[in-house]
C-alpha cells in the first residue's frame, strides 16, 4: 500500500541542496511523462496507480541564507572575489534541453541571464564575460539563486508535489524516531551575519534575501521528516591548537588574530594601513586577501604595455597594510594557463586512463589486493609518463632548435615510456607499472639529445625553492619575483608553454585520479598516505592557482613594495619572553634576515573540513548523540584513525551511525564525502559525465532516485 505524503528536508541549499532539487524535478518530470503511457500499448495509464505513483512531495528547504547562493556564494558578496575556474566549467545542473529542467553557467551567461532580473552591476559583469573568463563569486552566486528559483517554482506546480517550504533557520540536531526523523531547528534574525562577522552588500545590488523580500521567517523549533539530505557545504572549524593559543594570547595582548575563515566572513578593517600584517597561507585565500586590502581600498593596477610577468604597476592609495607574507612551499600557487577549456584540449592522457588501472586492479596489482592499486605503485608512474610525455612534445614543437635531432629525440622517449607497460616487455609475465627503470633512461636522454631543455623534475613543481638558501631578504624578494613573472608569461603563451602543458597533464590526472578514488580503486592506506599527503599539495599548488590576472597584479604588488615574501618553511611565533616579546614573528630558516615582527596576522585559509573539528552545531551534535561517526581510516601497521568526513555507505551516500548501522533515509553529498571521495570541493563539469567531470550531479541525482523509490 503506498503513501500518500511524503516528507522530504534538504539541509543546506548552496550549490549541492540545488542539485538535489534540480535532479529531483527532472526525475519527477520524467517520471509523469512515463506514467502518461502505457508500458506495453502506448494507451495512458490510469492516474493513481498504486504500483507506480509515488506518494506527493512535501520539501522543505533548511537554509538560513538565500537559497541557491547559500552563505559561502551569496550574490551579496564582494565583486573583487572570483571564481577559481573559467565560465564554461561550473554548473550545478546538467545542461538545459528544449524546454527541460537544467542549466549550465555558460548556458546562463550565453542567455544573459535567462531572464533573471539581475542589478546594472550584474549586467555589465555578465556582458563583459567570455566563456574564458573568471566571473566574480558573487555573479556566479546570482546565476546559483536563478537556478534554485526556477527549480522550486517547477517543483511547486508540479502535481506530485504537495509543497515546497523554505525555512529560514539553521538545522541544530536530529532525532531518530521509529518513523521518521525530527529535525531541530533555530531561526537567523539575520541570513548574512555569522560569528566572524557581516557581508556587506555591494554597491548597486538589492538585498534578496528571503527576510528582506517579504517572507515570514518565522520557523517552528521543529519538523518531521521522512528523508534527510545533508548539503551543508562549508561549515565553521574549531581552530587547531596552535591557532587557538595564538588567538587566546593575541586578544591578551592586544592584538589582531583572524583565524582561517571564509573571506567574505573577514572583517578586513581590522588591518589597518601602514601597519605590518603577517600573512600564512600563498593559495587561493591570500588572493581573496590581496584583493581587499588593496584594490577595495582604493588602489589601482595601470596597465604598462609591457609583456606577460610585467603587464601591470600598482598606484598606491596609501591605506594598504605592509603586507609580509609566507607559506611551507615559499610560493604561490601557479596562475592556469591562458587556455580555452578547463583542461587543455591538447592534452592527452596516453598512459594513464581508467581502463587501464581497472584491468590491473582486476588482475591483481603487485602488493595490493585483488581490486586495488596503490598510488605510488601503479598510477604516479603512469601519469608521470604522461606528464613528460606532454612536456618534451610541446617543447619539441615550440623549440626544435633546442634538440639535437627532434624527431630522433621523440622516437626514443616513446619507446623509453613504453617500456614495462606491457606484460611481454617485463620479466615477471605481468605489468608492474611502478618500475622506474624507464625514469633514468629518460633523464639519460634528456642529458644526451635535450640538454638546454632539461630534466623536468615533476615532483619540485610542488616546492619551487626547497633547500636552497638566500643571503638575504632581498635577495628572496627577487627570486620571488622572477618566479612570478614567469609563470605570468607561460600561462600568457598557452598550449606553447611546455610547463603549462605539463602541469594542465597533471590536472587531468587528477580528475581521474578523483574518480579512481569515488570508484574505491586505489586503496586506501595509499590515499591517505600517498595522495592526499604528497600529490594533492603537488598539484593543488602547480594546477589549482588563481587566473593569470592575479598573478600579474602580485608581481606589481611585490616590485610596489606592497607585498614582501619571507621565505619557505616559514616560522611564526607568539612569544611572552625575549627581544621579540608581545608581538608576532615571522622567519624562515632558508632566508637569512632578521624576523619581521607586526601587531596584526591572517591565516589566508579555509575552515578545516573535518567532522571531528567541526563546530557546526548541527554536526557535531549529530555525533555526539551518535547519529553520525568520522569514517574510520585504516593505517600502515593495521590501526584505524578518523578521516575527515562521515562515515557513509552505498549510492547514494546513507549516512552511518556509531554503530555501523546506515541510516534508512539521511543522505549526504558534499564537503562531508571527504572520506570517500577526493577533491569534493570542485564544482560539476558542464556537460561532463556523470562517471568523471560531473560526478557531484551523480550524486545529486543518485539521491534524487532513492527519494522517489522510498516515497512509493
Amino acid at each position: 500500500m503506498s503513501r500518500e505524503r511524503y516528507v522530504v528536508t534538504v539541509i543546506g541549499a548552496g550549490p549541492r541542496g540545488t542539485s538535489v532539487l534540480e535532479r529531483l524535478l527532472a526525475r519527477l518530470e520524467a517520471d509523469r511523462r512515463d506514467r502518461e503511457l502505457s508500458p506495453h500499448d502506448g494507451e495512458p495509464r490510469a492516474e493513481g496507480s498504486a504500483a507506480s505513483t509515488p506518494a506527493r512531495l512535501a520539501i522543505q528547504i533548511v537554509e538560513p541564507y538565500r537559497p541557491g547562493s547559500g552563505h559561502v556564494w551569496s550574490s551579496a558578496q564582494s565583486r573583487l572575489f572570483l571564481m577559481n575556474t573559467p565560465a564554461m566549467y561550473p554548473t550545478v545542473a546538467p545542461p538545459r534541453e528544449g524546454d527541460g529542467p537544467g542549466l549550465t553557467f555558460e548556458q546562463w551567461r550565453g542567455l544573459g541571464g535567462d531572464g533573471a532580473v539581475l542589478a546594472p552591476v550584474e549586467q555589465r559583469e555578465l556582458a563583459d564575460l567570455g566563456p574564458g573568463d573568471y566571473p566574480s563569486r558573487a555573479l556566479y552566486g546570482r546565476y546559483l539563486e536563478h537556478v534554485h528559483d526556477a527549480v522550486v517554482a517547477r517543483l511547486s506546480a508540479h502535481p506530485d508535489v504537495e509543497s515546497v517550504e523554505h525555512l529560514r533557520a539553521s538545522s541544530v540536531g536530529i532525532e531518530r524516531r521509529s518513523a521518521d526523523y525530527r529535525i531541530e531547528l533555530t531561526a537567523h534574525d539575520d541570513a548574512v551575519r555569522t560569528s566572524r562577522g557581516r557581508i556587506a552588500p555591494t554597491a548597486g545590488l538589492s538585498d534578496r534575501r528571503p527576510g528582506a523580500a517579504g517572507v515570514d521567517s518565522h520557523v517552528p523549533e521543529a519538523v518531521a521528516s521522512d528523508a534527510v539530505v545533508l548539503a551543508v557545504g562549508h561549515v565553521p572549524a574549531e581552530l587547531n591548537p596552535r591557532q587557538a593559543a595564538a588567538g587566546r594570547r593575541a586578544e591578551e595582548l592586544g592584538l589582531t588574530y583572524q583565524g582561517p575563515n571564509v573571506p567574505s566572513d573577514v572583517d578586513w578593517a581590522a588591518f589597518p594601513g601602514g601597519e605590518p600584517l603577517l600573512v600564512r597561507g600563498l593559495g587561493l585565500n591570500f588572493f581573496d586577501a590581496l584583493a581587499q586590502l588593496t584594490t577595495a581600498r582604493g588602489g589601482d593596477f595601470v596597465p604598462t604595455g609591457a609583456g606577460p610577468g610585467r603587464a601591470l604597476d600598482y598606484r598606491r592609495s596609501g591605506r594598504e597594510p605592509k603586507i609580509f607574507a609566507a607559506s611551507r612551499r615559499g610560493a604561490p600557487y601557479r596562475a592556469k594557463a591562458e587556455v580555452p577549456a578547463f583542461v587543455p584540449p591538447s592534452v592527452e592522457l596516453v598512459y594513464l586512463t581508467f581502463e587501464r588501472v581497472h584491468a590491473l586492479a582486476a588482475a591483481g596489482a603487485p602488493g595490493e589486493p585483488r581490486g586495488k592499486v596503490g598510488f605510488d605503485a601503479h598510477i604516479w608512474p603512469l601519469l608521470h609518463r604522461d606528464v613528460l610525455r606532454t612536456y618534451y612534445r610541446v617543447a619539441a614543437r615550440v623549440a626544435p632548435e633546442r634538440f639535437r635531432d627532434v624527431d630522433e629525440f621523440l622516437a626514443r622517449l616513446d619507446v623509453l615510456l613504453d617500456a614495462q607497460i606491457h606484460p611481454e616487455q617485463n620479466v615477471q609475465g605481468t605489468p608492474v607499472h611502478g618500475q622506474e627503470v624507464w625514469r633514468s633512461q629518460v633523464a639519460d636522454l634528456v642529458d644526451d639529445m635535450a640538454p638546454e631543455v632539461g630534466w623536468l623534475d615533476v615532483p619540485a613543481l610542488g616546492a619551487p625553492f626547497a633547500k636552497r638558501g638566500f643571503t638575504s631578504a632581498d635577495a628572496y624578494q627577487q627570486a620571488v619575483l622572477e618566479y612570478l613573472e614567469a609563470d605570468a608569461a607561460g600561462s600568457a603563451a598557452g598550449e606553447d608553454d611546455p610547463l603549462k602543458m605539463a602541469i594542465g597533464a597533471l590536472h587531468a590526472g587528477r580528475l581521474l585520479t578523483k574518480r579512481l578514488v569515488a570508484e574505491s580503486l586505489i586503496d586506501e592506506v595509499s590515499r591517505t598516505d600517498e595522495v592526499q599527503k604528497w600529490f594533492e599539495p603537488l598539484v593543488e599548488g602547480a594546477a589549482s592557482g588563481p587566473p593569470l590576472r592575479r598573478i600579474e597584479e602580485l608581481a606589481a604588488l611585490a616590485r610596489a613594495g606592497v607585498v614582501t615574501f619571507l621565505g619557505p618553511d616559514p616560522v611564526f611565533t607568539l612569544d611572552d619572553e625575549g627581544e621579540y616579546s608581545g608581538v608576532f614573528t615571522a622567519s624562515s630558516r632558508w632566508v637569512d634576515a632578521p624576523p619581521v615582527t607586526a601587531h596584526h596576522m591572517l591565516e589566508a585559509m579555509m575552515p578545516a573540513n573535518r567532522v571531528a573539528q567541526t563546530a557546526s552545531p548541527l554536526l557535531k551534535r549529530l555525533q555526539s548523540d551518535g547519529l553520525a561517526r568520522p569514517i574510520p581510516i585504516p593505517t600502515e601497521d593495521g590501526e584505524t584513525v578518523p578521516g575527515p568526513g562521515f562515515d557513509v555507505v552505498g549510492t547514494p551516500y546513507r549516512l552511518v551511525d556509531a554503530s555501523g548501522i546506515a541510516h534508512r533515509s539521511i543522505f549526504v553529498l558534499g564537503l562531508q564525502l571527504s572520506g570517500v571521495q577526493w577533491g569534493t570541493a570542485i564544482a560539476a563539469e558542464a556537460g561532463g559525465s556523470y562517471d568523471d567531470g560531473a560526478r557531484t550531479l551523480a550524486d545529486a541525482d543518485a539521491v534524487a532516485v532513492e527519494l522517489l523509490r522510498l516515497a512509493r
